[in-house]
C-alpha cells in the first residue's frame, strides 16, 4: 500500500496475511525456451565472480555446496509436527554440518504442487487424466502470450506460504528475522487454538507450560554447574599452598574449620623439605609453578574450541581480544564507494584474497557475545554443548590458578549455553529464532543470579545489559528462572556456610551525614578508575599483544602473565588469596573480620594502609594484563577488587582522620571512645568502591546497586551504593564512552544496533541507498521464469559481497512485487537437478486463465520458487529521514529495507550497512549525549 499524499514519505508494502486454496496445475512433457535474457552488464560481472571462484574463500556455507539438499522441513504448521534436522554443536565446524558434510538448508514445507520448467530435452512425468488444453504448455503460451494477466490487486492474489514457518533455517552469521519468527509463532498458536476438544485444550495447555518447564530446567542445571564449578576450584586453588593429609579433595578451609594452626594441612616445603633451602623458598618455587600449570591447562582447554571462518564476515574475532586488527572491506566497484556500506557492492579485488578469521569460543567471559546473539546475530557452536562442557572445565583452572580473574561472567555464557542446549527438547522453542532468544535471556539472567547470588539483580542485567526483545511474558519467566537458579544453589550449600557467595556481608551500622561527600568522592575515584582500566586495557592489547610471537601462540602470553602472577602475588597476603575471598575480607566489618585489616589503635592505621596500597598496585598491573588472554576469565569481581582495595584504603584514612580529630564538629555524631569502628566502617567504603569501579568498567547502573543490595541485605546502604553508581557512571561516561563490553562490540565490527543510543541524523534514507545494478534484482519484465543459471549468478556475487543473508528484489517495470532471501534461493537452487536446463518460476501474482482441476498426490516441482518468495517485504520511500529507518531497524529487528522512489524499486539498504553508518556517526560524534 503506497500513499501518494503530498508529504508523505512513509511507504510500506504489506497485505493482509491469508491462505489462498491450493493452486494446481498438471504437467505436461513439453519443453519450453526461456524468453528471459541476461544483459550485458550482468554477464560481465558474472564473468569475473566465475573467475574468482577457484581461488575465493566461500563467504557462506552455501557458496561451496552442490544440489540435493539433505534437510527436510523444520516444522509444518499446518500438521504441527516436527521433522528430524541436524543438530548443530561444536564438534561441527561452522562451515560443515555435524556429519562432515557442507551444511545445508531447511527445505519449505510444499503446501501446493509445483512444476518443472526445463529450457531443453528431457520429458516430464505424466500426470493423471491429463488434458493438453490444461497442459503446462497451453498455460505458459497463455501468461506469455497476449492472453497473459497479472492481477493488480497485490497480495491479495500472492501466496501465503511465505508468512507460515516455510523458510530455511538461519545460516552462520546472519541476523534473525525477527519479523517473520513472530508471524511464524502466531499462525502456530492459531492453529493450535484452532482446536476446541479436550486434546487440544490439553495441548494447548502443554504450549504454554513449556517455557516455565523449560526456564525451571535451565535454572537447576545452572545452580549445578555453578556448584561444581564452586566447589571445585576452591579445592584446587589450594594445591597452591599445600595439601590436606585427610583427604586430597579438601580444600584448606575445609581441612582446617577455620583453625589457625591445622596439622591436617601440610604445606609443600614441610613435604619436600631440603636441606640447605628454606621452606618458605619451596613454598614460593611451587606457588609458582602452580600457577603457571594450572593457567596453561586452562589455555590448552580453552584452544581446543578454536575456530576458523573466513574473514569476508567483517568481523575481527569473537572473544576478548582488545589487539584484534580490525578487518578491512574490500573495494567497492560502483558509485557507492562514498557511501556507507559494510560488504561490498562489487566483486573483490582479483589480487586480494580473503583471510581467515580465528577465535576461542571459551575465551573471556562471553558477555559481549552473549548480548551480541542475543540481539539476533546467529553464531552457531558458539552456545554448544562443546563450548558449555570445556568451558566449565576451563573456568575451574583458571580460577584455581590465581590468576586475576573472576568466574562470575562465564558463568553468563555458561548459563546461556545450557539455555540453548535445553532449547532443543521443545520444538516450539527450537526451530523458532526469536522465541529461542526469550529463553536465553532468561538463561542469561540466571547466570548473574547464581554469580552473585542475586535472583533480582539477575532480572535486572538481561534487561539492562544483554537482552535485545524483552517482552512482559519473558520478564516473569527470568524472574522465576532466577529464583530457582538461586534457590537451587541455595540448597547445594557449596561453601557449607549457607551463603551462595563468598563474599556476601551483613552491616549492623548505619552511615552518618558526614560520610555522604566520601561515598560521592568514592563514586567520582571508582568511575575514573574504570575509565582509566579501559584505555589502559586498550593500550596493553595494542602493544604487548600485537607483538608476532604472542599473536602467533597464544598459550606463550597465558605462560608470562601466569609466571608474572605467581612472582608478585606470593609475597602479599592480600594478592595470593582468591579474589573472592579477598572481596569477603576488604567488605566485612571487623566482627567478621580476622585478617588483619582491622587495626586495634590508630598507630597502626598507616601501616594497613601503606600494605594496601602495595596490593591494590599489583592487583592493578595483574588485572590488566591478564584481561583478554586465551582462558575463561571475567572482568566483574576482579574489577570490583581494585576498586574494594581502595575504598579500603580511604575507609581507613578517614578512620585515621577521626582518630586524630575526635572533638570536630564534622564527627560530632561518632559515639566517643570505644572501637575504631564504633564511626567508620571501612568495609562499607570498600563496597561503595567496588560497585563505583564495576559501573565504571560495564556501566551496568541499576543493576549494580541491586546486587549490592542483595549482598549485603542492608536497607540502610541502598542509598549510599546508589549515589556512588550514579556518580561513577557520569565519570567514566565523561573519560571513556564505551563500556568494556561495548568497545569489544565496536572493535569487532559485530552488526548490533544499541538501542540505548540514539544517533543525531542529519541526512536521509537516499544517501545511503546503492543504486539498482542488474546483478542486485530479479527483472520479471518479460518473462516471469528465469533461468538458474542467472539467478546462481546473482547470488554468487552476493556471497562474494558477504551478504550471505542479502536477498534479491524482484521487479517487474521497476515495480517491486517482491523478494527472495539469499538463503532461500540458494536452497531452493540446490534443489534442481539440471540446474543449467531449468526456468525458475519468480512471479508471485500471475493469473492463468481457464480454471485447472485440482490433482491430489502430485511430486513438488522445484523449479517453482514463488513459495520462497516474499510478496511484502518492508519498503520506505528514498526521502525517508534515517530517524524512522533506525526504529524500523531496532524495533523490527529488519535484515533489510526495500527503497521506493515514487513507487518504483530505487534499492536495498542492508542491516550492516545501516551498523556501519551510525558506528561511523558514533565516531564522528554524532550522538545524542542524554
Amino acid at each position: 500500500m503506497t500513499d501518494n499524499r503530498p508529504g508523505r514519505n512513509l511507504r510500506l508494502s504489506f497485505a493482509p496475511i491469508r491462505i489462498p486454496p491450493p493452486f494446481t496445475m498438471p504437467r505436461s512433457a513439453s519443453s519450453h525456451v526461456s524468453s528471459q535474457t541476461v544483459d550485458e552488464e550482468d554477464e560481465e560481472d558474472d564473468n569475473i565472480i566465475s573467475q574468482q571462484a577457484g581461488y575465493i574463500t566461500p563467504t557462506s556455507p552455501a557458496a561451496a555446496r552442490r544440489l540435493h539438499s539433505a534437510r527436510t522441513s523444520e516444522l509444518d504448521l499446518r500438521r504441527r509436527m516436527p521433522s528430524k534436522r541436524h543438530s548443530y554443536d561444536e564438534h561441527s565446524s561452522l562451515l560443515a554440518s555435524g556429519d562432515g558434510n557442507m551444511r545445508s538448508y531447511t527445505a519449505p514445507n510444499t503446501g501446493r504442487p509445483r512444476f518443472s520448467r526445463r529450457s531443453s530435452q528431457g520429458s516430464l512425468g505424466m500426470s493423471k487424466n491429463h488434458s493438453r488444453a490444461s497442459s503446462w504448455g497451453f498455460h505458459l503460451a497463455s501468461a506469455l502470450g497476449s492472453g497473459r494477466k497479472f492481477t493488480e490487486n497485490g497480495m491479495g492474489e500472492s501466496k501465503a506460504s511465505i508468512f507460515m514457518d516455510e523458510r530455511v533455517w538461519y545460516d552462520q552469521f546472519t541476523s534473525t528475522d525477527w519479523v517473520h519468527d513472530s508471524i511464524a509463532d502466531a499462525f502456530r498458536v492459531r492453529d493450535l487454538r484452532a482446536r476446541k476438544d479436550l486434546r487440544g485444550r490439553i495441548f494447548a495447555w502443554f504450549d504454554g507450560a513449556q517455557g516455565w518447564i523449560l526456564v525451571a530446567i535451565i535454572g537447576c542445571i545452572t545452580a549445578c554447574v555453578a556448584f561444581f564449578v564452586n566447589i571445585s576450584e576452591t579445592s584446587i586453588f589450594d594445591y597452591k599452598d599445600g595439601y590436606c593429609k585427610e583427604g586430597w579433595y579438601f580444600s584448606k578451609r575445609k581441612c582446617c574449620y577455620g583453625l589457625n594452626h591445622c596439622p591436617s594441612w601440610e604445606s609443600w616445603g614441610e613435604r619436600m623439605s631440603i636441606t640447605g633451602i628454606e621452606r618458605m623458598w619451596i613454598d614460593f618455587i611451587a606457588y609458582v609453578f602452580f600457577v603457571v600449570f594450572f593457567a596453561v591447562g586452562a589455555c590448552f582447554l580453552t584452544l581446543i574450541t578454536k575456530t576458523e571462518i573466513p574473514s569476508a564476515f567483517s568481523l575481527s574475532t569473537l572473544d576478548e581480544n582488545l589487539g584484534a586488527d580490525k578487518q578491512k572491506h574490500r573495494g567497492e566497484s560502483d558509485d557507492m564507494s562514498q557511501k556507507i556500506s559494510l560488504s561490498p557492492t562489487g566483486p573483490a579485488v582479483v589480487d586480494e584474497k580473503p583471510g581467515t578469521m580465528v577465535y576461542y569460543p571459551a575465551a573471556g567471559s562471553g558477555v559481549a557475545e552473549v548480548k551480541v546473539i542475543l540481539s539476533g546475530f546467529v553464531v552457531h557452536g558458539y552456545l554448544g554443548l562443546r563450548t558449555l562442557v570445556v568451558k566449565t572445565f576451563a573456568l575451574i583452572l583458571s580460577v584455581a590458578s590465581g590468576l586475576s580473574i573472576g568466574k562470575e561472567g562465564p558463568y553468563v555464557h555458561i548459563a546461556t549455553c545450557v539455555g540453548n542446549i535445553a532449547c532443543r527438547l521443545f520444538s516450539k522453542y527450537n526451530h523458532n529464532d526469536g522465541k529461542r532468544r526469550e529463553i536465553l535471556s532468561a538463561s542469561a539472567a540466571s547466570g548473574v543470579g547464581v554469580a552473585f547470588g542475586a535472583p533480582i539483580s539477575g532480572v535486572l542485567f538481561s534487561l539492562e545489559e544483554v537482552s535485545y526483545y524483552f517482552p512482559p511474558k519473558t520478564l516473569f519467566r527470568t524472574f522465576f528462572c532466577c529464583i530457582v537458579a538461586a534457590l537451587s544453589l541455595k540448597f547445594l550449600n557449596p561453601y557449607g556456610t549457607g551463603k551462595i557467595v563468598i563474599f556476601e556481608v551483613r552491616y549492623v551500622t548505619d552511615w552518618r551525614s558526614f560520610e555522604m561527600f566520601v561515598f560521592i568522592l568514592l563514586g567520582i575515584l571508582g568511575g575514573a578508575l574504570g575509565a582509566l582500566f579501559i584505555k589502559a586495557c586498550r593500550l596493553w592489547a595494542r602493544t604487548f599483544r600485537r607483538i608476532p610471537s604472542i599473536k602467533r601462540w597464544p598459550v606463550l602470553e597465558v605462560v608470562l602473565v601466569a609466571l608474572v602472577t605467581g612472582l608478585a602475588s606470593f609475597w602479599n597476603r592480600y594478592t595470593k588469596l582468591a579474589v573472592t575471598e579477598l572481596l569477603f575480607e576488604l567488605a566485612s566489618p571487623c566482627k567478621d573480620n580476622t585478617s588483619g585489616l582491622c587495626p586495634q589503635h590508630g598507630s597502626e592505621i598507616l601501616g594497613i594502609v601503606g600494605y594496601l596500597c602495595i596490593a591494590f598496585v599489583i592487583k592493578s598491573i595483574l588485572t590488566i594484563i591478564t584481561f583478554g588472554i586465551k582462558v575463561p576469565a571475567g572482568i566483574y569481581v576482579p574489577s570490583m577488587v581494585v576498586g574494594g582495595l581502595m575504598g579500603r584504603i580511604v575507609g581507613h584514612l578517614v578512620q585515621y582522620l577521626v582518630f586524630l580529630h575526635p572533638d570536630h564538629p564534622i564527627f560530632g555524631s561518632c559515639p566517643k571512645g570505644g572501637d575504631l569502628e564504633g564511626c567508620i566502617t571501612p568495609g562499607v567504603y570498600a563496597l561503595v568502591a567496588a560497585g563505583a569501579t564495576m559501573c565504571g568498567v560495564t556501566r551496568l547502573s541499576v543493576t549494580l546497586a541491586v546486587i549490592l543490595f542483595e549482598l549485603t541485605g542492608s536497607l540502610d546502604h541502598v542509598l549510599p551504593f546508589s549515589l556512588s553508581v550514579l556518580v561513577a557512571k557520569w565519570t567514566a561516561d565523561a573519560l571513556e564512552p564505551l563500556s568494556i563490553y561495548d568497545l569489544l562490540t565496536d572493535m569487532n565490527s559485530y552488526p548490533l544496533l544499541d538501542n540505548k543510543i540514539r544517533p543525531i541524523f542529519t541526512s536521509d534514507l537516499g544517501d545511503i541507498t546503492p543504486k539498482v545494478r542488474s546483478h542486485r534484482v530479479i527483472d520479471i519484465s518479460n518473462s516471469p521464469l528465469v533461468s538458474a543459471q542467472a539467478l546462481r549468478r546473482k547470488l554468487e556475487y552476493l556471497h562474494d559481497a558477504g551478504e550471505i543473508d542479502g536477498g534479491l528484489p524482484v521487479i517487474r517495470h521497476d515495480i517491486l512485487v517482491g523478494l527472495i532471501p539469499a538463503p532461500d534461493l540458494q536452497f531452493a537452487l540446490d534443489n534442481l537437478e539440471d540446474e543449467e536446463q531449468s526456468l525458475c518460476l519468480m512471479a508471485t501474482n500471475v493469473t492463468w486463465h481457464g480454471n485447472v482441476e485440482e490433482e491430489e498426490e502430485r511430486e513438488p516441482d522445484p523449479t517453482d520458487f514463488t513459495p520462497y518468495i516474499d510478496p511484502a517485504p518492508v519498503a520506505l520511500d528514498i526521502h525517508s529521514p534515517m530517524d524512522l529507518v533506525f526504529q524500523c531497524f531496532v524495533k523490527l529487528g529488519l535484515r533489510y529495507i526495500c527503497v521506493l522512489r515514487d513507487g518504483q524499486y530505487a534499492g536495498l539498504v542492508h542491516k550492516k550497512a545501516f551498523v556501519k553508518y551510525v558506528k561511523e556517526l558514533e565516531e564522528a560524534g554524532s550522538t545524542d549525549p542524554s
